[in-house]
């Protein structure tokens, strides 16, 4: 007489092996689902560096010969500096006031939705 062996996993098994996947699926996913406002405060974040970059280089520029860059007086006035001559769409500038051979760390430029950055900016004649 022969044994009639039979492979494979019993009920409990599957069960216990979809709860483990399940609880696993749920520690995981809310980590994935809100990579859109971070990618969007990068962004900002990106442009608020480019920002200071491009106030420093003017900075240099103008101090160096009062006929190079342009004046900035106003955190607003740092936004026609990026190379491509205005702010990429959809991003504003906070307006405040800058003295001249002043720095102004204060300056907030806000991105598509509410994500916003602080960027320095120095003000020159």
């Amino acid at each position: 007489m022969r044994k009639n062996n039979q492979a494979g996993f019993t009920l409990i098994e599957l069960v216990m092996v979809i709860v483990i996947l399940g609880a696993l699926a749920a520690i995981a996913l809310p980590k994935f689902v809100d990579f859109g406002s971070d990618a969007k405060a990068a962004a900002v974040q990106g442009v608020a560096g480019a920002l200071s970059s491009a106030s420093a280089i003017n900075y240099a520029q103008r101090k160096l010969n009062s006929s190079n860059g342009s004046a900035v007086t106003n955190c607003t006035s740092v936004g026609p500096l990026l190379q491509a001559g205005a702010l990429p769409s959809g991003y504003t500038i906070t307006s405040a006031p800058i003295a001249a051979d002043a720095t102004n760390a204060g300056c907030v430029v806000t991105g598509p939705g509410p994500a916003s950055a602080a960027f320095t900016a120095t003000g020159i004649l």
